[in-house]
């Protein structure tokens, strides 16, 4: 059966994540699991399976992945430009890290770790499904965020309909989260928790990174289905109607001016795991609305 939130819980989003991977030359298709003092711990993680053991490139390799990125880049520009005709909401397209600068130099740039947690800390208990390294064939992982917890669901493609729930936390665990912007489409976020460990994933989309952050930052109110009009219902069914391969629910921000974003993230052409992010904005009356000065 698929995954619901318990009756004292509303779902406020779902999204798929799985671990980050390093774009900087060094760490470029790498990541880590560290403890405080750098060491890697993944041998040390409880049920995990042997996983791939990454390096850091040398400057040869740097060199070689920098031209690929230049020629890959010139692609790219010509396919901002089809998709900034047609106007499409958060489009994937974009270099490794954009023009971003590391803000983290040393976890981004030096080292890439996508978990960070001494002995006994929270962040060694998230599952191991969320390393692409680990993760079974045909298998994606999800966040989960509900009124009052912070779970990852895992699915297999042949069994669409069936989720496995990997692990939990109390929204009380959770200290916050950050959307990195220097990463692959400016997708990842970091989450970190009370006990100051921490783990960075890769979203597919920056609105999805920035969607997480948000949410467990309180910098945005997301909303509940349920806290949505009857005409916004009825107009957020038409819309997702439209977008039948959609990945996940839609997720609805409200608006200081009390407009509802409605946003949903459809599978990208433009790569593997990237995901386009379509939304529609309306008033109570679920009519399109322009967003009030301050909204945005």
């Amino acid at each position: 059966m698929g995954w619901h939130p318990a009756a004292d819980e509303e779902l406020l989003l779902r999204i798929t994540v799985k671990f980050a991977t390093g774009v900087a030359p060094a760490v470029a298709g790498s990541r880590w699991f560290r403890d405080p003092q750098r060491n890697d711990i993944q041998h040390e993680l409880e049920g995990w399976p042997t996983g791939p053991v990454f390096t850091p490139h040398t400057a040869g390799d740097q060199a070689a992945r920098r031209t690929g990125r230049g020629l890959l880049g010139a692609v790219q520009v010509v396919a901002n430009l089809v998709a900034n005709i047609g106007g499409a909401v958060g489009s994937p397209f974009g270099s490794a890290a954009g023009d971003e600068k590391p803000d983290d130099p040393e976890n981004e740039v030096e080292d890439f770790p996508v978990l960070w947690a001494a002995p006994g800390t929270l962040a060694r208990t998230v599952p191991w499904q969320l390393d692409p390294g680990r993760q079974p064939d045909g298998y994606t992982t999800d966040l989960a965020l509900t009124t009052r917890r912070l779970l990852f669901l895992g699915t297999r493609s042949d069994s669409p309909g069936e989720d496995d729930v990997l692990a939990e936390f109390p929204r009380g665990a959770v200290a916050g989260a950050e959307q990195k912007r220097f990463s692959k489409v400016r997708g990842d976020v970091c989450v970190s928790f009370s006990d100051q460990s921490w783990i960075r994933l890769f979203t597919g989309n920056a609105n999805c990174a920035e969607r997480i952050a948000s949410a467990l930052t309180g910098s945005r109110q997301l909303v509940p289905e349920r806290a949505l009009t009857a005409p916004q219902r009825e107009r957020v069914t038409r819309f997702m109607a439209s977008h039948a391969d959609a990945t996940q629910p839609p997720v609805f921000v409200k608006l200081p001016s009390g407009i509802v974003h409605a946003e949903a993230y459809v599978p990208s052409k433009a790569g593997k795991d990237l995901v386009n992010a379509v939304g529609i904005l309306m008033d109570d009356a679920g009519e399109p609305a322009e967003p009030k000065p301050g909204d945005l």
